[in-house]
């Protein structure tokens, strides 16, 4: 429990640009992928209340924007899925739009290798309009290390992401960190904090100043094993991070196989 504390604070205080926030699907990752045979069904909705108020080198601002994100992962091998995203925005004077997708393959260490903590990475690669972000074509190497102790539950992400068509791609790897500490409460209702960074180049880290950073507190109720339900609200410190953020995720699994939840 110690060790996770001490790599969740170290993120906090690890200090170029940033690259530009998302925020089409705000997530921690967990090590576990999808069985095959089942499908995981995702809805992000994301609303930015208090954010980027103008148009930045032709990017749309994200001031009262509403993000609704589709995410579908389909078991592969019983280490293995793949996922794919359908990005949306819809905001006052521009309407709903269509932003971009993604695709997303994912492994694992298996169970049969008894890992003191789950380990997975997947790999995301995708496109979205240079009306949304000038970065057009981009790539993320996501780590995942999770662990459950007791009722407290943590999970890691460093990510790193790079840009393979648009301006940034002269910044080379970008790390993007996200960490996540929770609690059971009950048998239904967990709560803890997430947090999500970008810290710009790996090779110039931004100052603190131009760094983005986002705590959610944030809710998971287990209401099922079919479902997923998380909802947080965002807070962004920094100047470069829009400030206020609203989130939720709602997800269902479907299973057509011999294996059941």
């Amino acid at each position: 429990m110690k060790y996770f504390l001490s790599v969740f604070l170290a993120m906090g205080v690890f200090l170029g640009a940033a690259h530009a926030q998302g925020n089409y699907e705000i997530q921690v990752y967990g090590s576990s992928t999808e069985p095959p045979k089942s499908l995981m069904t995702e809805l992000h909705s994301n609303f930015t209340a208090d954010g980027q108020r103008y148009f930045i080198n032709g990017v749309a601002p994200t001031y009262r924007a509403e993000h609704e994100t589709i995410e579908l992962t389909e078991g592969v091998t019983n280490w293995s899925e793949v996922g794919f995203y359908i990005f949306t925005s819809e905001q006052s004077g521009t309407g709903i739009q269509w932003v971009g997708d993604h695709i997303r393959p994912r492994v694992r260490v298996p169970d049969s290798w008894h890992w003191p903590v789950g380990a997975s990475l997947s790999a995301e690669v995708g496109y979205q309009r240079a009306f949304f972000d000038r970065d057009t074509w981009t790539l993320e190497i996501r780590p995942i290390i999770d662990k459950q102790v007791g009722r407290w539950y943590y999970a890691v992400n460093p990510v790193l992401d790079r840009t393979l068509h648009g301006p940034d791609v002269k910044l080379g790897l970008d790390f993007s960190p996200a960490a996540k500490i929770s609690y059971d409460f009950t048998k239904v209702i967990a709560g803890g904090l997430e947090y999500y960074a970008d810290y710009g180049s790996i090779t110039n880290i931004a100052s603190l100043h131009n760094q983005q950073q986002q705590f959610f507190p944030a809710v998971d109720l287990n209401v099922s094993p079919k479902w997923e339900i998380n909802f947080g609200v965002g807070i962004g410190p920094t100047a470069a991070t829009d400030h206020w953020i609203i989130k939720g995720i709602l997800g269902r699994h479907f299973d057509w196989g011999k294996w059941k939840r």
